[in-house]
């Protein structure tokens, strides 16, 4: 056998040995996972409540849900008012961050403003403010969780972000308790008088002083975009810079799955099955995301702590987690002058 016969075999066992070795390593290859849901803090699992009494009342346009916190039941709560987005019109969409916020002693009500297409977007923000004054009503009455109407809350997605900011400009005039902590999600998209689709934005002027203001877009929302989260911010004056924030969500492909900021990132629905609990759509986006910003907004803005968690631009507010190899995910972007 010639010397380059040899060396041609030898070359071609040395390519094959690389290829089997590099196949092995990607094969073998540890997956990187998003964060797990923290244990305590704000977004964290540390629940004082095991169960979520469910009822619904009305129909249509008018309908609306109550979740309680049960198991145990506390004899008050505070009240938040929880906003869908444009169609989503039963609970289930957003029906972990609902159980989320239950379970640490909150009431939910959550008001359905909309049938379906044929519902007039004038309709929306009245839809929502009639059901919470009867979802009030309701809490007041019979075996309920009586309702803590000194610490009340708005928080709304998409269309239901700028019902939430319409509501609580509007609280005053309508007689709704005055709104302690308002979060909009990817609002949007609101209407200018001469355009026929999307609600009004109400005057944020109105919105009370003292109200604790957050605004979320994120990088690959296409459908709403980022104008409104930042124009509710712009135009809210009276609020003092310190008490408010827009926050962009960014997208971070680092892992498998990705966590995209896209504009359904804020859903999230849990299924249980033989007494295994699955969640569909929840993950850092949520636990690092809307669910710990709106409850570092809530201790905020109803017992004075945890304030570091949602507003000021801090560490702990952007933070976003760590991917399972040690890469932090990318961090929120704040400002309070967008």
């Amino acid at each position: 056998m010639s010397r380059n016969i040899i060396l041609k075999m030898s070359t071609i066992c040395t390519i094959l040995l690389l290829t089997a070795f590099l196949f092995m390593m990607t094969s073998t290859a540890v997956k990187v996972e998003a964060p797990l849901q923290p244990a305590t803090g704000p977004g964290g699992a540390n629940y004082t409540h095991t169960q979520v009494k469910t009822t619904v009342f009305g129909e249509g346009e008018h309908q609306y849900w109550i979740f309680e916190p049960a198991s145990p039941k506390p004899a008050s709560a505070p009240i938040i008012v929880f906003n869908h987005g444009w169609l989503a019109t039963t609970p289930t969409f957003y029906q972990a961050w609902i159980n989320h916020l239950v379970r640490q002693g909150y009431i939910v009500i959550y008001p359905r403003y909309q049938v379906d297409f044929s519902t007039p977007s004038n309709n929306f923000t009245p839809n929502a403010i009639n059901a919470s004054h009867e979802a009030l009503n309701v809490l007041q009455t019979g075996d309920h969780v009586q309702p803590q109407l000194d610490k009340f809350a708005l928080v709304g997605h998409s269309v239901g972000g700028l019902i939430s900011v319409n509501m609580a400009s509007l609280s005053a005039v309508s007689g709704l308790p005055e709104p302690k902590a308002v979060f909009a999600v990817q609002p949007g998209k609101s209407r200018s008088s001469e355009d026929k689709v999307g609600p009004l934005l109400a005057d944020l002027n109105k919105i009370p002083s003292t109200t604790l203001l957050l605004t979320l877009a994120g990088d690959e929302d296409t459908w709403v975009g980022d104008a409104d989260a930042q124009r509710i911010i712009r135009e809210t004056p009276q609020i003092p810079p310190p008490n408010k924030d827009y926050i962009l969500m960014v997208s971070d492909h680092h892992g498998n799955p990705e966590l995209v900021a896209d504009h359904f990132a804020p859903l999230g629905a849990e299924f249980s099955t033989l007494n295994k609990t699955i969640y569909l759509l929840v993950d850092a986006r949520d636990f690092y995301g809307t669910w710990k910003l709106f409850d570092g907004l809530l201790n905020a803005a109803f017992n004075g702590t945890n304030r570091e968690y949602a507003l000021g631009n801090t560490t702990p507010q952007r933070f976003m987690g760590i991917w399972s190899d040690g890469t932090p995910v990318k961090e929120l972007i704040v400002t309070d002058n967008p």
